[in-house]
């Protein structure tokens, strides 16, 4: 009988990651890509050491009841708004998620679906596409400026830092940004940012950039009363998570133009999109694809793995989200 722990692979992942994890492992891979309910999901855990999650699978109290073998939740994303930490700590499950290695790709996803907003690429596409095009005109399609213009941040960590930079040094933006916890000097300095109130950052950007994490205290941090107090000719971007911004609110405040434009890569409720965002020309719709790159999406899953090796060994998680009574494992 194999002494190796077992571990389930939730969804698919790079080829060469579940290899990894079999050099270690007894693995139950998902290659097919099955999407499994939360009542499947548990019946695929029975028996199961570990588990690398992709951040749409639902680990709650109720799960971590039906599989009491489970030791660790490897989530290959940054995000773990999917794991109720607190319910985890307590049935000792260590999480992990995988910080650092999609920065760069994210933000430049951000700069992209900014750039998309603002100069109205999506929507000329559209025109082009329905054979509208007949004729040459000044304001045909006019945007907004990008370089020179404002950008407000909305949450300043690692990928917000990297927004910012791109913003400063690569299009002459004056970069401002509101956080809970101010940056040091030396930080703000490298990216050429301001602190501001998060009620003058909404008054002052000419692009609104969300990349926040999602909290319960965070749903719907951008609202009907915090549109109204943006520019007609601001653009709003979430690159963070869905329930950050109340997209009913967002879709009516676009239909009556009281901002000029949105671009959207995550939603409440994903993979549902509000309706009435779909019926609005004037916003960038994706499907959650910040990190998609063909390596970074490797890297997260390698981060994943690594976690789950590391902590096997009796070393510990190298990500951990959640700080267990002991460590490694227990």
């Amino acid at each position: 009988m194999s002494t190796k722990s077992r571990i389930l692979i939730a969804r698919a992942i790079s080829p060469e990651v579940v290899e990894q994890l079999k050099q270690h492992f007894d693995v139950q891979s998902n290659q097919d890509d099955v999407v499994w309910t939360p009542e499947e999901l548990a019946q695929q855990l029975q028996g199961k050491d570990g588990v690398l999650t992709t951040g749409s699978q639902r680990i709650d109290a109720q799960l971590l009841a039906a599989c009491p073998q489970l030791k660790i939740v490897a989530n290959m994303a940054v995000g773990y708004n999917n794991f109720d930490v607190p319910a985890m700590t307590a049935a000792g499950v260590q999480g992990t998620n995988a910080p650092d290695v999609l920065t760069e790709t994210t933000a430049d996803f951000g700069f992209a679906l900014l750039m998309a907003t603002a100069r109205r690429i999506t929507e000329s596409e559209h025109y082009l596409r329905a054979g509208l095009w007949k004729d040459w005109h000044y304001d045909l399609f006019a945007g907004a400026e990008v370089h020179g213009s404002t950008l407000g941040i909305l949450g300043m960590g690692r990928i917000g830092q990297a927004i910012a930079r791109r913003a400063a040094y690569g299009f002459g933006m004056k970069v401002i940004y509101h956080n809970r916890s101010r940056l040091d000097t030396a930080m703000e300095a490298e990216c050429k940012a301001a602190y501001v109130s998060k009620q003058e950052l909404l008054q002052r950007a000419d692009h609104l950039m969300l990349v926040l994490p999602f909290t319960p205290e965070n749903r719907h941090t951008i609202g009907a009363a915090e549109i109204a107090q943006m520019k007609p000719t601001a653009t709003l971007i979430n690159i963070a998570r869905g329930g950050i911004v109340d997209d009913a609110a967002l879709a009516q405040a676009l239909r009556d133009k009281r901002i000029a434009a949105a671009g959207l890569d995550v939603f409440e409720g994903e993979p549902a999109v509000h309706p009435d965002l779909l019926t609005v020309p004037n916003v960038v719709l994706t499907p959650h694809i910040a990190s998609a790159t063909k390596g970074t999406r490797t890297a997260m899953a390698a981060l994943a793995a690594d976690n789950l090796i590391s902590f096997f060994a009796g070393k510990g998680a190298l990500t951990p989200v959640n700080l267990l009574g002991g460590s490694g494992l227990h």
